[in-house]
């Protein structure tokens, strides 16, 4: 086990060497769910033109059951438990570490909960759209999320991991469920999209990249001190 990880402190070292001001402020951005605002309301407002508003908030509650296992399970029950902390709370890793903007996060790191959530939420919205574009495009994003955590400074490569495998089964688990409420209740859960329409969910995802990509340069252009950042 401890060599396993050493492993793990060794990818992530390697990986959190990688760094560079635009890329402090893109995945400072990149890791906040709220700048992702604009793909959340593409999503919600084709639900409710394309499938009408029963259909829309059947998926938000999916969702929201799939959030709440993973990020519960990942933060109040593993974390505790195992107790491993977060490589910005290692002091073996003070003196190597990037920090950006002070953020470190709280004490304990496995599992991540932001990886939980993030392939929880794009394996479900996957399930649903059943579309393999629209699947590579919801994996990318969310390793991409995850990607920043590491960047960051706050969680190993084996957090990201185990936080997707989490991420997973929660939402396997409640498309099982939804795929039992279709039969009773095709009014609310019996949901299915055209290939246009995983079209611009696809198309909303890029933008919402491009947008963030846009404010990193804008943020390191104008404050190279840092002084803005999304991070708390």
């Amino acid at each position: 086990m401890e060599a396993l990880q050493q492993f793990d402190a060794g990818i992530f070292t390697t990986i959190n060497s990688w760094h560079a001001l635009y890329f402090d402020n893109f995945m400072a951005l990149v890791t906040v769910i709220a700048t992702w605002l604009p793909m959340i309301l593409m999503l919600l407002y084709m639900l409710y033109m394309k499938k009408g508003w029963r259909k829309m908030l059947a998926v938000l509650l999916a969702v929201a059951v799939v959030i709440l296992i993973s990020d519960q399970v990942s933060a109040s029950i593993i974390k505790p438990l195992v107790g491993r902390l977060r490589p910005s709370r290692n002091p073996d890793l003070q003196s190597t570490i990037h920090i950006v903007n002070g953020y470190r996060g709280g004490m304990f790191g496995f599992v991540s909960s932001h990886a939980a959530n993030c392939f929880g939420i794009a394996l479900f919205l996957a399930f649903i759209f059943q579309n393999r574009a629209f699947t590579w495009f919801m994996i990318a994003w969310a390793s991409l999320m995850c990607y920043s955590r590491i960047y960051l400074g706050v969680h190993y490569p084996g957090d990201i991991v185990c936080g997707a495998l989490l991420g997973f089964t929660a939402a396997a688990l409640v498309y099982y469920i939804t795929k039992l409420l279709k039969k009773k209740y095709p009014l609310w859960f019996d949901i299915s999209f055209t290939p246009g329409e995983t079209k611009q969910m696809i198309y909303a995802l890029l933008a919402n990249v491009a947008l963030l990509a846009i404010l990193a340069v804008i943020m390191t252009l104008f404050f190279k001190n840092n002084a803005i950042f999304f991070l708390h």
